[in-house]
């Protein structure tokens, strides 16, 4: 088979090594619009799961990112002038640049042809029997054909940016800070010795009551390094300024699809679907596309099959980590809702923010329920079995209101 990747992010390139393990003979090439080496983002986390899967698929590359990731096995919460500590999972960060260059490498060994500086536009399709649209959230080759693909982009209400620092962080570290003009809040990780990721979000109305939305990006950075000085110990924020020297403060986009496939192009990764960055899950979930696709292609001869299978798995598996990432993003922009509680229930809360049941329950009534579930095993029953359900039922209204609803 002869498949063009158009898009070099994590996605496209362990696509092309799965494709080439399986089977050696198959074209390969992957289109990447920029010059090799230049990549936007610090940080990308992932957790021990994903090293299962990709040493199961690939132990090699499993074994060069696990070499040059970091890891911490605690989360740490600082409210106003209190700490607080909780164990959680092996969590790992690796700098995406990294990531890139460990991918790249190994697909070379293995034939697949990489063209850097070369953009596919919709004017001008690769000629494959595959083409394989990994070009994000932005991605123009699903663009071209939106009302089959039945795009759909919701925005949030929060703003937010990502910013760089020389600190590397020891644990995953949340800190909220109060303002004259409302909470504004950030999540720090490591990716090396001497380098880590700094996530700042806010209300709109302490962005703009701030001066944020109109500072310069060295001023904007400044004040940012003031707000979070407790837990930058002195280290410089960095950031990567857009036009006109503005600092690039974003609305997150979740983003969906009617369906991910159309004659022989196929959506993979963000084109696909996204997932609100504060669960974290975004460079897992489209390597995962990678590996269900190469598996549904191994599976069925024929092209309308495999990719009809490719989604139907993804989709199936995805409904848990989309509704832990719409009740993650409803979690944050709620704060005020849990904010004042006490440091170890809000910190619980926090660690809990993906549940259905929460925005449902009185916080600190939860914060008991929860508490007696992890005893009880009646409750955790109840649990395990009502959250799901309620997560079902919201999933499903927001279907029913989508098709009534143009794109």
């Amino acid at each position: 088979m002869k498949v063009a990747c158009v898009g070099g992010g994590p996605a496209g390139l362990y696509l092309s090594i799965l494709l080439k393990l399986r089977d050696p003979s198959h074209e390969v090439t992957v289109h990447e619009r920029n010059p090799e080496g230049s990549t936007y983002g610090w940080g990308v986390t992932y957790w021990h799961g994903l090293l299962d899967q990709l040493r199961s698929h690939d132990p090699e590359t499993a074994r060069a990112v696990a070499e040059s990731s970091v890891r911490w096995r605690e989360g740490v919460a600082h409210v106003r002038d209190l700490t607080t500590r909780r164990p959680g999972d092996e969590g790992h960060g690796i700098g995406r640049h990294r990531l890139l260059e460990i991918l790249a490498a190994r697909a070379r060994s293995l034939g697949v042809r990489l063209e850097y500086e070369h953009e596919i536009t919709p004017a001008d399709p690769p000629d494959a029997d595959l083409v394989v649209a990994a070009d994000g959230v932005h991605s123009a080759l699903r663009a071209q054909h939106a009302d089959h693909f039945g795009t759909l982009s919701t925005q949030g209400r929060n703003r937010y940016i990502w910013l760089g620092t020389s600190k590397g962080f020891d644990a995953f570290t949340f800190a909220f800070v109060e303002t004259d003009h409302g909470w504004i809040w950030c999540y720090g990780y490591g990716f090396g010795p001497d380098a880590g990721t700094v996530v700042v979000e806010c209300a709109p109305g302490t962005w703009t009551g701030l001066g944020l939305d109109t500072a310069s990006e060295p001023d904007g950075l400044a004040l940012l390094e003031k707000l979070f000085a407790g837990i930058l110990d002195g280290h410089p924020l960095i950031g990567r300024a857009g036009t006109g020297g503005r600092a690039q403060w974003l609305n997150f986009r979740t983003l969906t699809n009617r369906t991910w496939h159309r004659g022989n192009l196929v959506l993979l990764g963000d084109a696909a679907h996204t997932t609100h960055y504060s669960i974290g899950a975004g460079t897992t979930l489209a390597l995962e596309d990678a590996i269900a696709l190469t598996g549904a292609l191994h599976e069925h001869a024929a092209l309308p099959q495999a990719l009809a299978a490719y989604e139907r798995r993804r989709r199936q598996a995805l409904l848990s980590a989309q509704s832990a990432a719409r009740y993650s993003a409803q979690w944050y922009e709620h704060l005020p809702r849990y904010i004042d509680l006490p440091p170890q229930q809000m910190f619980a809360l926090l660690g809990q923010r993906h549940s259905p049941l929460l925005p449902h329950v009185p916080p600190q009534l939860y914060y008991r329920i929860d508490r007696a579930a992890g005893q009880l095993e009646t409750l955790r029953r109840l649990k395990r079995w009502l959250g799901p359900r309620v997560a079902r039922t919201v999933h499903a209204r927001t279907l029913a209101a989508r098709d009534t609803t143009p794109c």
